[in-house]
């Protein structure tokens, strides 16, 4: 009997060690894991191709600037006595044929109606005005002061220059357009 008691002592020892033992922690589910992104983010413009209208000088400095605009309207004349300098590289929002963004910068000292007929021209006078923006133009009006061109392709359309054009570079005056309504009423010349 004594064997009886002592395997059932042993018996319920064991039942209470088992059952009064720890549990492991349940082992946790992994997270569910985010897929890597397959579209491309979206990414902001170099620059934004929209114009500034000015009718200030302090406007049209800030939009002349390499944070301006493409396109600089003036809405009335502008007279400062510093100089000016046309800064930056932009998009005008259209595509060439081959696709590629189409980089040009415009002053415009006119204002035109829905149907683009030129209503006002206007004169922007400076000492000087530099430009730094490849592919520039001025457009219908008149820009008094002298002009010192460092990028290539500027012209003038249907505008005036009251005063003289510098070339800073062989590449800046072999690029140099003017059409027929255009004139410069000082010298033509390269001066390095």
């Amino acid at each position: 009997m004594k064997v009886k008691a002592l395997l059932l002592t042993f018996v319920l020892l064991t039942s209470l060690f088992v059952g009064c033992t720890q549990q492991p922690a349940p082992t946790p589910a992994p997270e569910p894991t985010t897929p890597p992104q397959t579209t491309p983010p979206e990414t902001t413009p170099d620059v934004v191709t929209t114009a500034s209208i000015v009718d200030n000088v302090e406007d049209f400095e800030e939009a002349i600037s390499n944070t301006g605009t493409w396109i600089i309207a003036t809405v009335n004349d502008l007279s400062t006595d510093k100089e000016l300098v046309l800064d930056g590289e932009f998009k005008n929002g259209k595509k060439d044929d081959a696709g590629k963004d189409i980089i040009q910068r415009k002053i415009a000292l006119y204002t035109q109606d829905e149907n683009r007929n030129v209503t006002a021209r206007f004169t922007l006078t400076a000492p000087k005005l530099t430009i730094n923006s490849p592919n520039a133009r001025i457009q219908s009006g008149t820009f008094k002061g002298d002009v010192y061109v460092s990028a290539a392709n500027f012209e003038l359309v249907d505008a005036t220059v009251d005063g003289n054009v510098f070339f800073t570079t062989d590449d800046a005056k072999a690029t140099f357009k003017m059409d027929d309504k255009s004139k410069v009423t000082g010298k033509q010349e390269l001066k390095k």
